[in-house]
Formats: structure tokens, sequence, C-alpha cells
């Protein structure tokens, strides 16, 4: 059977592999690759190098890509002296394995080229953002020659840009921001080839509410050039800022659906008093507070949120209508899947057809088309809470839809 669609989780290799585990031995072997995949999912590591000069407005970022702000606990320190004497990690509040690297600039007497690389570990970071707030140095484009050596990618940052806007605005100059920034990218784009990096990808940006120029535009080209889970762990990772970042992660939540709902029903299966179904509760639980938890409806992530677009915390929860902020425990998901009852769900519908055995696992779980239907239900009421929340908070996101 040829493919029509892609998984986010599984090459075709992989996929060939799930085929083959379940035609030799059967649903457990199958389901038992399945729990390993969601366990790779749940433990996959990011790790991203942040580095550039002194003020260049690293610590800034990478409180930005955190949803925190210079002041929150467990911020990044920020200042106009070097204030990174090593590398020192600042991995996200909610999702840990998730990791930024504060690297002291290179080319200084403490830090000279020559020890650089091998001091700061450069193999083990997944990607790089060389950061300036003015034009990039000899020693930025030194550190990207070797990242590029290394066949990683990297991404220059011009930081603090509405600085610059500021300062045109504040002399009475008449100017197009758009041309004023085309301009500038233009410049630091032949410095670079100039010295060496061929087609460097650059950003502007500026990091600061509520302009936060561009931001949007670098965390899509990092997720386009990330694969898998690491895709997966950085998108999670994202504050949920725009409906359309809810809606990235809408898409690769539901992915996990169908590997939720086999393996509820098949690893640890208790039966469920007053259905005919046996389902592994504690799997729901997590799964619900994980949906929860990635689109930003957890209280932790809703009162960064509040932070971050300086609004009252409680007129964004006064948004949030669903009772799946609540408690969630094993006695309210079995509460859910009696009223779920049983649930009709084509194969059709999975639209799983990347995996072809998956019509015969379907018909070999009898809680399947169930836990399917209830994670699906629970997933899309938290999607539309989650939007209203952004809406709440960024009322004049272009992104949002008339």
């Amino acid at each position: 059977m040829a493919s029509s669609s892609q998984s986010v989780y599984f090459s075709q290799r992989e996929i060939n592999k799930l085929q083959s585990s379940y035609e030799q031995g059967g649903l457990s072997m199958f389901a038992t690759k399945i729990v390993k995949k969601l366990n790779d999912i749940e433990n996959a590591e990011l790790n991203i190098a942040v580095t550039g000069e002194a003020g260049a407005g690293k610590s800034t970022f990478i409180n930005a890509m955190r949803g925190l702000r210079g002041c929150d606990e467990g911020a990044a320190k920020s200042g106009v002296n070097e204030t990174t004497m090593e590398r020192t990690p600042y991995k996200h509040p909610n999702f840990p394995n998730v990791c930024f690297w504060d690297l002291p600039g290179a080319g200084t007497a403490k830090f000279p080229m020559k020890d650089y690389v091998s001091k700061m570990e450069f193999n083990t970071y997944d990607f790089f953002i060389i950061i300036s707030q003015s034009r990039f140095t000899e020693n930025d484009a030194n550190v990207a020659k070797v990242i590029q050596n290394l066949g990683k990618k990297f991404y220059f940052v011009r930081s603090k840009i509405d600085n610059d806007i500021r300062s045109l605005e504040m002399e009475g100059k008449v100017f197009d921001t758009k041309m004023v920034l085309t301009e500038m990218k233009q410049k630091l784009s032949c410095y670079l080839m100039e010295a060496g990096i061929s087609e460097p990808i650059i950003f502007l940006i500026s990091c600061l509410p509520p302009e936060k120029i561009n931001l949007d535009n670098l965390e899509q080209t990092l997720l386009n050039n990330l694969n898998g889970i690491k895709k997966d762990a950085l998108l999670m990772s994202l504050s949920s800022t725009t409906v359309k970042i809810v809606e990235q992660k809408r898409a690769q939540l539901k992915e996990r659906i169908w590997m939720l709902a086999i393996a509820s029903g098949v690893v640890g299966a208790l039966p469920v008093p007053g259905l005919s179904v046996a389902v592994d509760l504690g799997i729901l639980v997590a799964a619900i507070i994980g949906f929860r938890k990635s689109l930003g409806l957890d209280d932790a992530s809703i009162q960064r949120l509040a932070n971050v677009a300086k609004t009252p915390v409680e007129f964004l929860k006064a948004v949030v209508t669903t009772p799946l902020v609540g408690e969630i425990n094993e006695e309210f998901v079995a509460l859910m899947l009696l009223r779920t009852g049983f649930v009709a769900v084509s194969v059709v519908e999975l639209a799983l057809d990347f995996i072809p055995v998956i019509g015969s696992i379907f018909g070999a779980v009898s809680s399947f088309g169930m836990t399917y239907k209830l994670l699906n239900n629970a997933l899309d009421d938290l999607v539309e809470n989650a939007q209203r929340v952004v809406k709440a908070a960024f009322p004049t996101d272009p992104s949002h839809p008339q």
C-alpha cells in the first residue's frame, strides 16, 4: 500500500520494521516498539549553543526562547560586561531536555580561537546561534567556519533591532522600516560572504515585547531545519504566543494519539469498571497532562505568558473554560471514558496510511477506538482554549484569523 501521508516520528525504515514486528511477534511486540518510541519522544534532548561577544544580547535571547523575563527565576543573567566566563546551561522551565547553552565570546584573552572549540565542546550541540548587536566580527565568522566544517547548522542573529529603529525615529528621519532592515541585512550578508561564509542565514530581531521583531520567523526556520523528535522537542518548548504555533503543536500531537491509544490498550491494561474494555488509565492521564503542558495551559505557562504580555494572569485564565485544566487523575479519565462509550472510528479517520498494518491493529485492540476518540476530543478542546488565551494575550497579533 503506497503512503499518501508521512510520519513525523517514524522514518520509512522504522515503519517497515514496525510492520515486520507485528507480522512476526504480533500485537505485543508491536506495542513494545510503540512504547519505546513514546519514551524516545519524551526523553529527546535538544542542545542549542548561543555565542557572541559581551553585551550582544545572548541572555535576552535565551530568556525569550524560554518564555522568561530577565527578572524571572532561572533567567539567564544579562549585562554589558562579560557575565559568561564558562559555558552555562539554561534548561527550559517546562521541558528540561531542551537546553540553551550560553557560551562566552570567542577570540578573547581567556578564550583564544585555538582553544575555543574544544573548551566549548562544539560536538555536543544540535545547532548554533551567533549573536551580535552591531556588525559581525572576524571572530564570529571564524566560529561559523568551524561549525560549517563540523556539518552543523548555524544562524546569525543581529539583535536589538528595536534600538536601531528607535534611534532613526529620534533623529526625526523619514524612513521605511522594511527597507532599512533589508539594507542592513544585505550589508551584513556581504561582509560574512567576504569572510568566507557561503549563504549566511541572518535574522534581524528584537526579543523584547511587545515588538519581538522577527523572532517568530527565526523560530519557524529553526523548526523547518530540524527533523523527527528533535523538531518535536523544539516545537513543544516554544511559547504558545501565536495561533500558528498552537496549530503546529496540534498537528504534531495528533500523531501521538494513535500510539498512545495502542499503548493504553495493550501495556498494563486493566478492565475499566462499567466498560467492557481494558485500558491503562495512567497512560491516558499522562497524555492529557502532556497535551496541556505542550499547549501552555498549565498554571506556570499561563503566568509566564501573562508576564511577557504584561496582562493580568486572571484575565488570561478567565478565557479558559475546559475542565481539563483542573486535576487530571485516573478517576477523572475513567469518567471521560464512560461518557465517551463505544465509538466507531474508521481506519480512514485515523489518516495512518503510512503504516499499512494499522487496520489489523485497530481491530485487535478493543479499546482503541474509544481511547483514540477521547484523546482527540481532549486535544481539540485544549487547542481551542489555548487559542483563546493567545488572542487574549496578544489581540493585535497579525497571525490571528479574522
